[in-house]
């Protein structure tokens, strides 16, 4: 444990802490200070040279993308790229989605594209690789390379109408991409939007909060010719609703309160109203953005669970620096759950919810026949 301090010092928080093999992210954790790395050590694993520790820089803020391929040991092929909405450190598996990519610029893809192939070729892979990206600032980071099927193949399979997993199979008994006619990635017109889903409303005392450890169990699809109605239909397909009025609660962590007044005067563009707890009404005030103020839980009634309680609530933007003494997040969470008030944990998701949320009014259905013509 002493170890693991000293690297933490020279590391630098914030850090992601995990045993050395994982399956799902378990028992990965982000930590942003000391405190909190200690709290781990001591609660979450059992450390021993058997088992050690790693300890990863975190990349905060930063855009997490998805890349399968098909490799033969003569060409390698783009199956999809795929740009999370959630950012990087929410598990791969419980973030959302997009393909193609919504935001990223084609100059940082063709990048990824070219470091990505120059990985499989070098590899010598023969069928299909997975790799995650981090784009921050300008730079590309690798977090994995995983030379097999990903659980992202259906999805983009069904996003660009190819079978990516029997080309695989056959490129594995020695039939080659060329021979296959796949020799060209497929990018779509449309969008394709995947969300996860998860089991919370049957384990209604779980705090929902998203991490590096995969929580959900399953996912859903939704297409559009644009991303903001692909995302509504996705959002719509786990059950949840997306709000176009009422009174949104926001309560953002220090390091994402740079983006609140952009984020409060796009929910009042869109037709909500704002509460939060004093510090993030008063950084909204001096942006020029109305806001009611409410207590926090720890400060007695009436605070924010009562008003949930009272179905006051319409939407909740809600991310805290980590689980440990983030009591009140994790209660407004759990009453969240019990009460269907629609919310989310990650600033980026919030944004693409309001996104969606103006689709809300025009969207159509397509088939994937007429799509894929």
């Amino acid at each position: 444990q002493e170890q693991a301090y000293a690297i933490a010092e020279s590391i630098g928080f914030p850090l992601v802490v995990r045993p050395s093999y994982v399956l799902g992210g378990r028992a990965m954790e982000i930590v942003y200070n000391q405190d909190s790395l200690e709290h781990y050590m001591h609660t979450a694993v059992s450390v021993s040279n058997d088992a050690p520790v790693l300890l990863d820089s975190f990349l905060d803020h930063a855009i997490e993308v998805d890349i399968d391929v098909i490799a033969d040991g003569e060409s390698v092929v783009i199956g999809g790229i795929m740009e999370h909405i959630e950012q990087a450190g929410i598990h791969s598996g419980d973030s959302a989605c997009s393909l193609p990519p919504y935001s990223l610029s084609k100059s940082v893809l063709d990048r990824m594209r070219a470091q990505v192939i120059e990985m499989a070729t070098e590899l010598k892979v023969i069928g299909l690789m997975n790799t995650q990206l981090a784009y921050q600032d300008g730079d590309i980071f690798v977090i994995e390379v995983n030379p097999r099927a990903s659980r992202t193949v259906p999805f983009v399979s069904k996003a660009i109408n190819v079978p990516l997993a029997g080309i695989a199979a056959k490129v594995m008994a020695g039939i080659s991409l060329k021979k296959q006619g796949f020799t060209k990635e497929v990018i779509p017109t449309h969008y394709s939007v995947k969300e996860a889903v998860f089991p919370f409303n049957k384990f209604l005392g779980v705090d929902p909060m998203l991490g590096p450890e995969m929580r959900s169990t399953g996912e859903v699809m939704g297409v559009g010719t644009d991303f903001s109605s692909a995302f509504d239909k996705a959002f719509l397909a786990t059950g949840d609703i997306l709000p176009t009025s009422g009174l949104v609660f926001v309560s953002l962590r220090k390091l994402d309160r740079g983006s609140l007044i952009k984020l409060g005067k796009q929910l009042i563009k869109q037709g909500f109203e704002l509460i939060s707890t004093r510090a993030n009404q008063e950084l909204l005030a001096s942006g020029g953005v109305d806001c009611q103020v409410v207590n926090k839980v720890s400060e007695g009634s009436p605070h924010i669970v009562d008003k949930i309680k009272n179905d006051e609530i319409a939407f909740i933007v809600n991310s805290t620096e980590d689980s440990q003494g983030a009591e009140d997040a994790g209660l407004i969470r759990r009453q969240a759950l019990i009460h269907k008030v629609p919310f989310t944990t990650t600033l980026s998701a919030a944004f693409a919810i309001l996104a969606g949320a103006k689709s809300g009014n025009k969207l159509s259905v397509i088939s994937l026949q007429e799509l894929h013509k």
